[in-house]
């Protein structure tokens, strides 16, 4: 039987009683509500309450009052929040997974990367947070007679403003090791996936967090981002590399910290050896995950000339066998487009490209017979500089693909861009894989992967070079950066001064001579 858009639409509609309990969990209602409709079929999905001064305000307010509570918590009942928490979101990914595939069209294999990104962030920081945050002690400057401590003490109120195109992963697994650090969160999630972060604060109170301790508020940045800015300890964004300019500006006038994780138009490298159906495999989902929307996404091929043919021939077959649909289960590989902005650049890119000489392999098309905003995933050859999507990022299912003739000419290719967030390197010789990757300009590199590899490593930094950002997720830094360090030094028996009747040249002279022997003996 066909399924209408229409029949399609009532059967990915959210229940009303959940939609208005998440809503309630917002700080918003003074200021004008806006309307959210689902990607992928067009259907109604809410009137968003929006944020005021005054809601910004009373938010911040309840998070600073809830954070002087939950920092005199041990870690360990913290750090039990998040155990708790991932459970819950593993229990409860099916109501999870339709409210992320209706908010943002994704396909459902796409939205479960962001339930397991959850899952291992929430275990990670669990385990890691005790050990990360126990106080230490530092050698003094005199052995014995100082001692010194170091603490770590939690920032206050976090500001994690996220996007639209990873609502749960970017909402909450960076909002975890800042509230197991001690401190409150105050979120900004896009207007589009409001639920989806709303969907995971009403998960961690019931996994035990206070409430009040993460609170959300809601908006377009460009009205509220400023307010929220203005009153957070620390700034965690992800976004465009543009509005984290403007973030770090805003920040760095109030000489807070920020993390900012922004755009990319990332390489993947294929090299002379190797494994090309695996590669031609693997590919798929490195460049086309979330329809293209991903910052991590491959947006460029670079192909030893040797393998080329037979690479663009398997690689091709397989973007050709991708499905395409907005269903609410596993049966579609590749979703919809979640803004017709992102069409519209989707489609400016590939017509400039093709008018200027380039050549459409496959795809190339958008999909309105399937919803308003699919586009076939695209691969371009003969792309060359004066296109635009030569060098600017698509953000969408549109990847180029270069001949290369050597290691040296690929790597200087790769790294012929002002972004440097995530790379691929494919090769059956893993040793010179690493090496090769050591020479691209990004801040992971995936050998043999295209993301989830360096991603999923919840104990390795993830960030980028250049343009793609500042700052670290993920980590002990994904932690750490969300605290301030205190040393405390207690000074015993002698000052360090002169003794009494000492001359302050013996002084000198006695401290040189302390000095040289610490040096001798190698002692910090």
């Amino acid at each position: 039987m066909t399924t209408t858009r229409r029949q399609e639409a009532e059967t990915t509609a959210l229940p009303p009683e959940l939609v208005r309990r998440l809503l309630d969990r917002a700080v918003a209602g003074g200021a004008p509500p806006v309307e959210l409709f689902a990607p992928a079929t067009g259907a109604r999905i809410a009137e968003l309450p929006q944020s005021s001064t005054a809601d910004i305000e009373r938010a911040f307010a309840t998070a600073r009052d809830a954070q002087r509570e939950w920092a005199k918590r041990p870690v360990r009942e913290r750090a039990a929040v998040l155990r708790r928490l991932h459970d819950i979101v593993l229990a409860e990914q099916r109501t999870i997974l339709d409210i992320v595939q209706i908010e943002t069209g994704k396909s459902r294999a796409h939205a479960f990367d962001e339930v397991g990104d959850v899952a291992v962030n929430a275990r990670y920081y669990a385990s890691v947070a005790g050990r990360l945050l126990a106080d230490r002690s530092s050698r003094g400057v005199l052995p014995v007679l100082t001692k010194v401590g170091v603490r770590r003490r939690p920032k206050g109120v976090v500001a994690v403003i996220s996007p639209w195109n990873y609502p749960l992963a970017l909402a909450v697994s960076d909002a975890l090791p800042a509230l197991v650090a001690g401190n409150a969160v105050v979120a900004r999630p896009d207007n589009q996936t409001a639920l989806t972060a709303l969907w995971a604060i009403d998960a961690a109170e019931r996994a035990g967090l206070p409430e009040g301790l993460w609170q959300a508020v809601l908006g377009r940045g460009s009205v509220i981002g400023g307010e929220v800015i203005g009153r957070a300890d620390y700034v965690d964004y992800t976004g465009s590399s543009a509005t984290g300019r403007t973030i770090a500006q805003q920040a760095g006038q109030r000489l807070i910290g920020y993390s900012l994780e922004l755009g990319g138009k990332n390489p993947l490298l294929v090299l002379a050896d190797a494994d090309v159906s695996r590669a031609a495999k693997i590919a798929i989902r490195a460049c086309f995950a979330s329809a293209g929307q991903l910052c991590e996404s491959m947006e460029r091929i670079y192909v030893h000339d040797s393998v080329y043919d037979r690479f663009v021939a398997e690689f091709t077959e397989n973007v050709r066998g991708i499905r395409l649909g907005g269903a609410l289960d596993y049966s579609a590989d590749m979703g919809s487009l979640t803004f017709q902005r992102q069409l519209d650049t989707v489609r400016e890119h590939v017509d400039d490209a093709v008018a200027k000489g380039a050549t459409v392999l496959a795809g190339g098309r958008a999909r309105p017979d399937l919803g308003p905003y699919f586009y076939e995933p695209t691969v371009l050859g003969d792309v060359r500089p004066g296109m635009t999507v030569y060098r600017e990022e698509t953000f969408g299912p549109v990847v180029s693909i270069y001949r290369v003739a050597s290691d040296d000419e690929a790597v200087a290719a790769a790294n012929d861009t002002a972004y440097g967030l995530n790379a691929s390197v494919w090769t059956k010789d893993t040793a010179r894989g690493r090496e090769v990757a050591a020479r691209v300009q990004a801040g992971s590199v995936n050998v043999n992967e295209g993301f989830i590899a360096a991603w999923g490593s919840a104990d390795a930094p993830s960030g980028g070079l250049g343009i793609s950002g500042t700052g670290r997720r993920h980590g002990p830094e994904g932690l750490l950066k969300y605290t301030d360090t205190q040393t405390i030094a207690v000074q015993r028996v002698l000052p360090i001064a002169p003794l009494p009747g000492m001359s302050e040249e013996l002084w000198a002279k006695t401290m040189t001579l302390y000095f040289s022997v610490m040096k001798t003996l190698r002692l910090k």
